[in-house]
């Protein structure tokens, strides 16, 4: 405690000193989605005023993106500043959370920030204990507040008014760490709850090419959008009250997702529809010119080490292990000298469904526009198996729309992009293809191309300790996986007249024909 005491105060004797009014040390704030890959203005069908309040009184990373596009990976990442391949366990999804990794708020409620969370922190999996209790590792839960959900699948908790009781609850003048972390926009939706609200099938301009182009993906598409604008008008409250306190200016706002939309070829692949996510930050009057788009690539590992640098401690002083980001506060201040020009992607064990669970691991890299993927195990299907209902994705109507394309042959490529497997490289130019649909990573004029990114991306990895960079992937495989025990589920999957599959899986997802011994 006494340690706690000595830090807070000389962080606001830092503050006092270095600045001409009196103010505390910052306040942190993220608001973070569960799988929104849609923000901003460049998407009209998706109402998001917060988020565009955030980017126009702050900055907006166009290029921002997540290393890892499944939730616990994805999440372990922000909090450690670490990329997943150098976070053990935490590479997976259902993982036990390495107890050698400490989280930025475990760092600043060792530094005396007041810290909590509300809906979805890291998960899933399991946390592990510290002294004795279960580790917070995004601070303590505030929950408890319910009010009546707009449709049938969005929750029930009161993210705002739970974040007003923790406000309320803090000592005076105390900073406080807090992560908002809605459920929304994850499965399972209300279908055509979107159009109940009002939304109309002709908002959506341009459906990507790998879905199929028909008023149910188009329905299904809206009920995503539907729910991201639940996220975001829980956002407005917070900063309103964080407004109407005084205490808006002196907080890091940072409004984003832990990866893209949870449709086929998106949520847990490793394409740009996958990693790519929406990034805006705001911070009263220390943000130069607000309403800057920032181009150059960041990563959520990035933002731990922008908060530490926003508090005026390096890494060391922080108490956290050694992050691989990089702080943003350069660009808050008008420069980005020596930043890097590349972020790093991949994975390795998301969900289970394919014999001994084995993952399905994949680095990739994205720099001057363009994106290469490695899949290291192209003998695998890459969404999980068939006669396990390609568990990776999750059931949707869009899943399953496209899962009835393959039986036709003029519609059978869009199974094969999303569930088909999959060649050892893949190179696409986003430029030019967005939507990653244009495989040239076999044509020989962009062989040196294609060289250059794998010397950066294996350099890069090798630096970092990437266990796959030394023939030691399989370790990942080794970790115990939280969800082990669901392996006997899938066995009886694929017996006759059996009908037991996760919540996550549609009966019909389940194709016993594309069986291999």
């Amino acid at each position: 405690m006494v340690r706690k005491i000595i830090i807070l105060f000389s962080l606001n004797v830092f503050f006092v000193c270095n600045s001409q009014e009196k103010k505390s040390a910052p306040n942190i704030l993220i608001c973070i989605a569960d799988d929104a890959g849609h923000m901003g203005k460049n998407y009209p069908w998706v109402n998001t005023p917060a988020f565009d309040r955030v980017a126009s009184e702050g900055i907006n990373f166009s290029n921002a993106y997540t290393p890892n596009a499944k939730c616990a990976p994805s999440r372990a990442c922000l909090l450690t500043g670490r990329n997943s391949w150098q976070l053990k366990e935490a590479a997976n999804h259902w993982n036990n959370f390495s107890a050698e990794f400490k989280t930025y708020p475990e760092a600043l409620k060792d530094l005396g920030y007041y810290t909590g969370f509300t809906g979805k922190g890291w998960g899933p999996g399991n946390p592990g204990e510290a002294d004795g209790k279960m580790r917070e590792l995004c601070g303590k839960v505030w929950s408890s507040i319910k009010r009546e959900a707009p449709t049938k699948s969005i929750s029930n908790t009161d993210y705002s008014a739970n974040f007003i009781d923790f406000y309320n609850q803090k000592q005076k003048d105390q900073p406080f760490c807090f992560w908002y972390g809605a459920r929304e926009p994850h499965r399972r939706y209300e279908y055509g709850s979107s159009l109940k609200a009002g939304k109309k099938l002709s908002d959506i301009k341009e459906v990507p090419p790998f879905f199929p182009d028909n008023n149910i993906v188009r329905t299904d598409m809206l009920d995503y959008a539907l729910e991201i604008e639940y996220f975001d008008s829980h956002v407005t409250e917070i900063l309103d009250f964080l407004e109407s306190k005084g205490e808006l200016d002196n907080t890091v706002v940072i409004v984003t997702s832990d990866h893209g939309m949870p449709f086929p070829r998106a949520k847990s692949d490793e394409y740009d529809y996958s990693n790519h996510i929406p990034l805006a930050i705001m911070w009263g009057k220390n943000i130069k010119d607000p309403g800057r788009v920032i181009d150059e690539y960041v990563s959520l590992i990035d933002i731990a080490p922008t908060f530490f640098e926003a508090i005026g401690l390096d890494r060391e002083e922080s108490g956290m292990q050694e992050t691989q980001g990089i702080s943003l506060i350069p660009f808050f201040k008008g420069t980005n000298e020596n930043f890097r020009d590349y972020v790093l992607i991949g994975k390795e064990r998301h969900d289970v469904g394919r014999p001994n669970d084995y993952g399905y691991p994949i680095r990739g890299i994205v720099s001057d526009g363009w994106i290469y993927l490695r899949n290291y195990r192209p003998d695998l299907w890459p969404a999980g198996n068939p006669e396990c209902g390609y568990p990776t994705v999750a059931g949707s109507p869009t899943k399953t729309e496209i899962l009835k394309s393959r039986h036709h042959s003029e519609t059978k490529y869009l199974w094969d992009w999303s569930f088909g497997k999959r060649p050892a490289e893949e190179l696409f130019y986003l430029p030019d293809d967005p939507y990653c649909i244009k495989n040239l990573a076999l044509e020989k004029k962009y062989k040196s191309t294609k060289g250059s990114l794998i010397s950066k991306m294996e350099t890069e990895l090798k630096k970092q300790s990437d266990p796959r960079m030394f023939g030691n992937g399989d370790i990942f495989h080794s970790y115990f996986y939280t969800w082990d025990s669901y392996r006997n589920l899938y066995e009886k999957m694929i017996k006759k007249g059996e009908n037991i599959v996760p919540m996550w899986i549609n009966a019909s997802d389940i194709e016993t024909d594309l069986m291999e011994e």
